[in-house]
This record gives structure tokens, sequence and C-alpha cells, in this order.
């Protein structure tokens, strides 16, 4: 009985000794020390930019809009026809266009893409007007419960932190709302990551924040020490427990 419990005793003393046990769902973590990226307002206030590997519908337009020009053919026959095309921004920044060729467009926000775009075109239609969407603007969003991450894709041009956590259905009950990460790899060295605390009215401010494409919204999970415990031993002790039934049986034999 002896050497069970000794045994017993150091079986624990190792597995406990694991930093990655009590905590071993959480990603993205950063160190005590790290520095985060500082919170601007312009944060809140810059409007979304088109990135590399984006997929953009473009829509031409002529005489202002009247009549939908044929991005494909130079027919003004089919001018009464509509006609959306999706094109695909390359690692570059640059994507393919009819008649134009392949122009930079990454780093433009919506409304500056379009400006641009009836520039170019202008010189090939009379008053272009030009409509540029985004069809694969995405996020990945760890709302603080296991097995809740979801992947969005936003309609909207400029969609803050806040409201793309509501689109994943809130903070999960085990989520800490003051611990919530903004991940951004924005083609620096190491991605940006910017820590919200969105538990008080005051992180209104930085939950306002809108949210580029391929961003992470990760609101640390709390982890329940008790819960814990109580889920990863009893299989362990049902197993001694067993063990050391089997081993009394033997020694009254």
């Amino acid at each position: 009985m002896r050497f069970f419990k000794y045994f017993f005793l150091f079986f624990i003393a190792i597995w406990f000794s694991s930093c990655k046990f009590f905590r071993s769902n959480l990603m993205l973590r950063t160190p005590p020390d790290y520095t985060y990226d500082k919170i601007v307002d312009s944060l809140s206030q810059e409007d979304y930019k088109i990135e590399a590997n984006a997929i953009i519908v473009v829509k031409v337009f002529t005489n202002d809009g009247f009549k939908l020009v044929d991005m494909i053919s130079s027919s003004l026959g089919s001018a009464n026809m509509r006609f959306e095309y999706e094109y695909f921004v390359d690692s570059k920044g640059f994507v393919k266009l009819p008649l134009v060729g392949n122009i930079k467009i990454a780093g433009y926000t919506i409304i500056e893409a379009q400006n641009y775009l009836e520039q170019i075109y202008s010189d090939y239609y009379v008053k272009p007007y030009v409509n540029v969407k985004v069809n694969n603007k995405r996020v990945i969003v760890f709302p603080g419960g296991g097995g809740d991450a979801k992947v969005l894709y936003l309609n909207n041009n400029n969609t803050s932190v806040i409201e793309t956590i509501a689109l994943a259905g809130g903070i999960a009950a085990d989520g800490k709302a003051y611990k919530v990460k903004l991940i951004r790899n924005d083609g620096g060295p190491k991605p940006k990551v910017f820590l919200m605390d969105l538990s008080k009215i005051e992180g209104l401010a930085v939950g306002n924040s809108v949210v580029h494409a391929n961003d992470i919204i990760y609101v640390e999970p709390r982890y329940r020490i008790a819960r814990t415990l109580v889920g990863e031993i009893t299989p362990i002790i049902s197993l001694i427990t067993s063990t050391l039934l089997i081993y009394g049986l033997f020694v009254r034999k």
C-alpha cells in the first residue's frame, strides 16, 4: 500500500507541475510584461482599406450611372444588361481589370478606390461611375467560450469591434470582457496587439475601433480551477481506486 501511496503522490506532483495544465485552452498568449500597441482615436475614425488577397466586385456605369457599361464587351448594344464581376487583389496589392490592366488598389479606402477607377475609366467612357465592393472581408472571433469561435464575413465597410462581437453572439459566459485582444497583421515584422477593456461603459470608445480584414478578436476565457480539477482528477482517482481494490483482493488471497 505504501508503494501505491508514494506513486500516487509522485504522479500528482509531476502532473500539476506542468504550466500548461490549468490553462491549456488559452490561445494567443502574451507574457505579463508584454507591451500592447496604443489605441488611438484614429482607429475608430479610419475607413476600411482594401488589402491584398481581397476579392472585389467592380461595376462600371457611364453617364454618371445612367447606363451600365459591360466591362468585357466594347459593344454598346448590351448597355441595358446588368454585369457584376469579381476580381482578385494579388499579394502585392494589384488587381487586373478589363481595359486598364494591372493597377495597384490595395491601401485605398472604398471611396478612394472608386474615385481612382473613375479617373482611369474616364479615358474610355463618358463620365464613368464606378462601384466597388469587397466580397471576402472577414474576421475571426473567439468570444471566450470553448468551441464558439466564428469566422464572420462583414457586409459593412466600417464595422466596429463591438458590432463584430455582437455578430458573433456576444461575449461568452466564461469570457473576460475586460481582456479583449484585437490582433492585426499589417505587414510589419510582428502583428499589432491592442488590449481592450469592454467591461465598463468607458470601453465604448475603444470598442468603436474599426476592424480590418483578417483581424482576430480574442476574448480571453476565464478558467475555473475547481471545475478543471474535478473533471481531470476524477478519472485518475477512479483508476487508482480500482487498482487498489484489485490489489487488495489479491493480497487477501
